[in-house]
């Protein structure tokens, strides 16, 4: 009888990283993929991305967890719906592991369900820190509740057997999606601007900014305010961007972004997703990725470019020589705008290793699914450090 895996995506961002290991998956005989899609996935607003996903797998179940309001209150609503019906859709799958990548609230409610369920939890990406959201949090109580745990670095492991884990049941492969970056067909340049109907200026940034968690609305709109501001000064240099997530601050983010792009359609374009296949295509022709998202710390040293990393949001991440840290001024910001085109910097470009990154993973990671033994993992005991 072929093993059960039903793995669970909520966003762009996790289906992305999550891509290599469902093809491991979905090509090994021996396994049965089941695959769950929610949260942003299904919104309007963030590119029914959905469809991204139905191009490449058959989805067993859309969850729709009603991502309609942004405030506090309507994620804790997001997140009753979600943990009830993953538990309806585990009863009727009936799973033998649950696979989830990362800190998003409605995957914490996606493994609240499984672990009451019983069903065995591996947690891809647990032992990060991101000090500057609420993520951090979630994150960590993913990791407890889950059974198995793969980690993209050796310190991101000690940190989760810190929490308590079996240090048998902590695996450091890497992070697994950076396998597409060896398997995906990318865009010649040529090809790339004319899925964004744009013509690359001389300097190019890739921008993506999601609201600090820990921080007010009105904390965050200024924030976004300056580095507009910051970018807006720059000449000979196209700016393309990506739209916010859907953590509470969001929405007004994008509306943010909205009004700069239509002021400035000569160098400035701006997508709810722009998919894996463009996203990765990108990361060749821009000079850089800018703002607070994980990909500059994690995919963008691949591509030997750098990141400004603006604020604390990533702050705690293992991070490559490619990554200028700014604070939310607009001096800092223009600091790190200025010291991406020196020499120096770009000397430092040309030797950069990416910490993240280790050979098939997302295939050694399949064969730990596959062949570990299940008989009594969900009870497992606290592990002292001693």
């Amino acid at each position: 009888m072929k093993r059960k895996i039903c793995v669970v995506t909520g966003s762009r961002a996790d289906y992305g990283l999550l891509t290599p290991l469902l093809h491991e998956i979905h090509n090994d005989a021996a396994l049965e993929l089941q695959l769950l899609v929610t949260g942003m996935h299904l919104c309007k607003e963030y590119g029914y991305t959905y469809k991204e996903v139905e191009k490449d797998f058959l989805i067993n179940e859309k969850i729709d967890i009603e991502l309609s309001s942004h405030d506090s209150v309507g994620i804790s609503k997001s997140m009753g719906l979600a943990q009830m019906y993953f538990a309806q859709a585990y009863a009727q799958y009936q799973p033998d592991i649950v696979v989830v990548l990362g800190d998003r609230f409605e995957i914490h409610a996606a493994v609240s369900s499984a672990m009451i369920a019983r069903v065995p939890i591996a947690h891809l990406s647990g032992g990060e820190l991101t000090l500057g959201a609420i993520d951090d949090c979630m994150r960590h109580a993913i990791s407890k509740m889950s059974h198995l745990h793969f980690v993209a670095t050796q310190e991101y492991k000690q940190r989760v057997i810190q929490l308590g884990e079996n240090p048998e049941h902590v695996f450091n492969f890497g992070e697994a999606g950076l396998d597409n970056i060896f398997q995906i067909d990318l865009l010649s340049q040529e090809a790339f601007e004319e899925s964004i109907n744009h013509k690359l200026l001389k300097k190019r940034l890739l921008i993506t900014y999601h609201p600090m968690t820990l921080k007010t609305l009105d904390e965050n709109i200024s924030d976004v305010q300056n580095i507009l501001e910051c970018l807006d000064v720059l000449e000979d240099t196209s700016l393309i961007f990506t739209k916010a997530n859907a953590d509470e601050g969001g929405e007004k983010i994008n509306a943010l972004l909205d009004e700069f792009v239509a002021l400035n359609k000569d160098k400035a374009i701006l997508f709810a997703s722009l998919g894996q296949q463009r996203y990765l295509s990108a990361l060749q022709y821009v000079d850089a990725v800018v703002g607070n998202t994980s990909s500059g710390i994690v995919e963008a040293p691949s591509f030997k470019i750098g990141s400004i990393n603006i604020g604390d949001r990533q702050k705690g991440r293992v991070q490559a020589p490619s990554v200028l840290n700014t604070t939310l001024s607009k001096d800092s910001i223009t600091r790190a705008l200025t010291q991406l085109y020196t020499r120096e910097f770009q000397e430092v470009l040309g030797q950069v290793i990416n910490p993240y990154y280790q050979q098939n993973s997302s295939f050694k990671t399949k064969e730990v699914l596959k062949n570990i033994a299940l008989d009594n993992i969900i009870n497992k005991e606290f592990q002292d450090i001693l």
